[in-house]
């Protein structure tokens, strides 16, 4: 049986990737629901002509679907993924999943009374082919014992573009929740760690005093039973860069490291790029080939009700996490 999607909410521009990937691995969307006029909805529509625009929430709840694909603006995602759930629906909701300790708690006893799976896309690993590498290389041993990550993630304003939404602190989550959600899911990953203490939270406003509520650069230090991870993420790239971000991962091992340059490295073409150093070896690796697993594991465990994309508990930690860091970090 052909797995069955459906849209609800076009607010992040993260809803054509996670369209797109669904589809490739052989999904059928029956259409979008978003309020208003977005900004992506030009995008979404340009990259899926053929897709209907369902006249309500409540249409796209009762489409029949088995998958919602949820990005809508943060601070709306949980609510609706709840919904989605309850209407029978596993759920892809693209990062932050949600933006209070409360909607995160609602969530875990929705996915415990219905038996839905809370998906949430983290795209810096999902949606970069060099993070399956280094995740298959991890595996292998290449490196020896995970013991250290250092995660950055660094993003362009874009502030011509950028809807009100963006700019209140409700409604986007704060600088943590938002974007280090991504680098707590990598550290969690790659180190093998369950759980982890936060030991530093840290978010400023350096750069943009007229926007009291946002916060522009932020930082979280984590450890775990074996291991350790620093995490920086800022809305500072500067614009003769030619991406959004130079999103970097290193990966460091009793036998070796791993870093990845996944957006661009300058004075290389193309995305994707992957240093090994070991014992034996030392280069550097086009991973761009590697592929996104993360899309057709999830569509299995739609089918097969099992695990394999992305633990449950995994998701949630992750999500406790960012929010337990941004909390701290706002009581400084």
């Amino acid at each position: 049986m052909t797995l069955t999607c459906v849209a609800l909410g076009l607010d992040h521009r993260h809803i054509y990737g996670m369209t797109a990937q669904m589809q490739a691995v052989g999904a059928r969307c029956l259409g979008f629901w978003t309020e208003g006029d977005p900004g992506t909805l030009p995008g979404f529509t340009r990259r899926f002509p053929d897709l209907p625009r369902l006249n309500s929430p409540e249409d796209a709840l009762s489409s029949g679907a088995q998958l919602a694909l949820i990005s809508a603006i943060p601070g709306d995602r949980a609510a609706l993924a709840i919904k989605a759930m309850r209407a029978g629906m596993d759920v892809m909701t693209d990062k932050p999943g949600c933006v209070t300790l409360e909607e995160l708690a609602q969530i875990r006893a929705c996915v415990a009374e219905t038996g839905r799976i809370w998906s949430v896309n983290f795209s810096e690993r999902f949606e970069t082919p060099c993070s399956t590498l280094a995740s298959q290389l991890v595996a292998e041993g290449a490196i020896g014992k995970v013991v250290q990550t250092v995660g950055l993630g660094p993003h362009r304003l874009n502030r011509a573009t950028r809807p009100g939404w963006f700019f209140e602190r409700a409604r986007f989550g704060g600088i943590l929740t938002d974007i280090a959600a991504h680098q707590i899911d990598q550290f969690l990953h790659y180190t093998g760690s369950d759980s982890a203490e936060i030991t530093l939270a840290h978010v400023a406003n350096h750069a943009n005093p007229d926007d009291p509520e946002l916060q522009d650069f932020g930082e979280i230090g984590l450890r775990s039973a074996h291991a350790s991870g620093y995490i920086r993420v800022d809305w500072y790239t500067p614009d003769a860069l030619p991406t959004w971000g130079d999103g970097r991962l290193t990966i460091l091992g009793t036998e070796g490291y791993i870093e990845l340059r996944k957006y661009v490295d300058v004075g290389q073409d193309g995305t994707d790029h992957l240093i090994l150093a070991n014992g034996t070896r030392c280069e550097r690796i086009d991973a761009s080939g590697a592929g996104l697993p993360y899309f057709q594991r999830l569509a299995n465990d739609i089918r097969d009700r099992t695990d394999s994309a992305m633990r449950q508990d995994h998701c949630f930690t992750v999500m406790d996490l960012a929010l337990r860091a941004q909390a701290m970090a706002e009581r400084e």
